[in-house]
């Protein structure tokens, strides 16, 4: 590969994918190292000076660490995942750490995914299979013993799906949806969205 393939190459994958100066980087240097580097017409090895082309291409606007962690931030947590989840995908994407925390989930957003993700997998208030006390139990229910585990495995996955504790509690606790809704609805209004 010379300078102008490189430069081609960049240009190509920053138009098809979202990424960031980093990713870009990486991608770069994985390709010179498939396909090598050209000789110029004296038989020596080109000098290709990837960090300076892709730093070019992020003065250009073709590539915004900025813009991809707001996209990666309002998709994860549309998703249903959690503030610590949303912090570990720009991190592995290279952002800064000032622009993860640009871009970390406020407290109402990490309270709509967790609740999100609760519906989606049928957790805590949304489950119909979790007891609600000892002696309780619902028509197809779970004996007191297996709903247990199954809370346990529920948490589980919340956590890994990188939810604080105290929301995973809360949801897991909550004794109907409404409960739920008002306290999304607390963080909204704390925010300053009164129109909720």
């Amino acid at each position: 590969m010379d300078e102008t393939s490189l430069r081609d190459l960049a240009l190509s994958y920053a138009a098809r994918f979202a990424t960031t100066g980093a990713k870009l980087e990486g991608y770069l240097a994985r390709k010179i190292r498939e396909r090598g580097i050209a000789d110029d017409s004296d038989g020596r090895t080109i000098e290709v000076d990837t960090p300076a082309l892709v730093a070019r291409l992020i003065e250009l606007g073709y590539v915004n660490d900025d813009a991809y962690a707001r996209a990666k931030s309002r998709d994860l947590t549309a998703r249903g995942y959690g503030a610590r989840r949303v912090e570990q995908a720009l991190w592995a994407a290279g952002v800064d750490e000032d622009v993860r925390e640009d871009h970390a989930p406020s407290e109402a957003a990490a309270r709509e995914a967790a609740a999100l993700l609760a519906k989606k997998r049928r957790f805590g208030v949304y489950s119909d299979k979790l007891l609600g006390s000892e002696e309780e139990e619902y028509e197809g229910g779970l004996d007191h013993v297996n709903s247990h585990k199954l809370r346990e495995k529920q948490v589980a996955a919340m956590l890994r799906a990188g939810h604080k504790m105290d929301h995973v509690r809360f949801i897991m606790d909550a004794p109907a949806h409404a409960d739920v809704e008002q306290w999304i609805k607390e963080a909204l209004e704390e925010q300053g969205h009164d129109d909720v």
